[in-house]
């Protein structure tokens, strides 16, 4: 085999967890420009019949029929379970012009010798807010870092995987590789889709005397620090987001407040949007709030989204655009 299916850990840090369009296959509504805008429009429209199909071969015989290997593969995702439909975000990342943005497929399989899965399209997800919605640390259209790989995958079984990603890059197919486990759900303690949510408290500019710098990172602070979880879990639906824009270890946790501050114009009336700061005292060296340790979480962002019967409709881990966030608020509205 020409290439080994190795893990392509590096600049992991860039795009992995501390971290739009009405239709997936949208343009991209964002103001990227140039070259970069015309390689997301591309990448945000996957025809999986464009790739081979794995027609019983394994792994290892998918890649070896890719000529070129390319970019490196940075897993945004490290919570999967098998059964249900799972998201599986990446990055790809050339070490010498940065992030790579093409139509992309990728296979997974449990060793290289072992059937693949696949393939399962990955269209890129926007990271890039409206102007009036940026802060800070948002991306734009400047940043190369303005989309993740989002790909719905079905695993039938725990176990550690592999995975190729295939894109079709200035007329190549090249392939990227890396290694996810997937954990049985009775190993993953944080509360998953159809499970009520811990009804906890989260910080607001009440309990916070009025310093809302206290409890929000983000420069401007946004607005979604009015109402605790725990008062309105059960009652209406809430997009709940564990995020720090300053202190986050990634590139990520911004973008995704951007994000939810964004939606929030189109979807506040008909649901709570809640912001919560990740450190006690927005000190890494403090610890977690309470409200993730309630959660069992130790990696941020995270998006919890809670119908108005308290239980929990979608979670989103990691780096997530609009297309990814706007599909998970949909489940909990009429």
């Amino acid at each position: 085999m020409a290439r080994r299916l190795v893990v392509a850990a590096a600049l992991l840090a860039s795009i992995g967890g501390c971290g739009g369009q009405d239709d997936q296959d949208a343009t991209p509504r964002g103001p990227a420009s140039g070259e970069l805008r015309r390689q997301l429009a591309a990448a945000t429209r996957v025809d999986p019949a464009a790739f081979a199909p794995a027609g019983g071969r394994t792994l290892r015989q998918v890649a070896d029929a890719i000529t070129m290997t390319g970019p490196q593969l940075a897993l945004a995702t490290q919570t999967i379970t098998p059964g249900r439909a799972q998201r599986l975000a990446f990055g790809l990342i050339d070490p010498k012009t940065g992030f790579v943005y093409a139509p992309t497929v990728v296979y997974l399989a449990r060793g290289e010798n072992a059937p693949a899965l696949g393939p399962f399209k990955a269209p890129a997800d926007l990271l890039v807010t409206d102007a009036p919605f940026r802060s800070q640390t948002a991306a734009t259209e400047e940043d190369p870092f303005a989309a993740v790989y989002e790909a719905l995958v079905t695993i039938p079984r725990p176990g550690r995987y592999y995975v190729l990603s295939v894109s079709k890059f200035k007329g190549r197919d090249v392939a990227a590789t890396g290694v996810v486990t997937v954990r049985s759900k009775a190993a993953d303690p944080i509360p998953d889709v159809g499970q009520a949510a811990p009804r906890v408290a989260t910080d607001t500019v009440a309990s916070a005397g009025g310093d809302i710098k206290a409890i929000d990172t983000r420069l401007p602070p946004d607005d979604m620090h009015d109402v605790s979880f725990k008062d309105v879990a059960g009652k209406q639906p809430v997009a709940l987001l564990f995020a720090t824009p300053q202190l986050c270890q990634s590139r990520v946790c911004g973008p995704v407040v951007d994000i939810a501050a964004q939606l929030k114009e189109t979807y506040g009336d008909r649901m709570t949007f809640i912001h919560q700061e990740v450190y006690v005292d927005n000190d890494a060296n403090k610890g977690l709030r309470p409200s993730l340790r309630a959660f069992a979480l130790t990696t941020e962002p995270w998006l919890f989204v809670v119908d108005r019967d308290g239980r929990i409709t979608s979670r989103l881990e990691g780096s997530f655009g609009f297309n990814a966030f706007q599909a998970a608020i949909k489940t909990a509205l009429p």
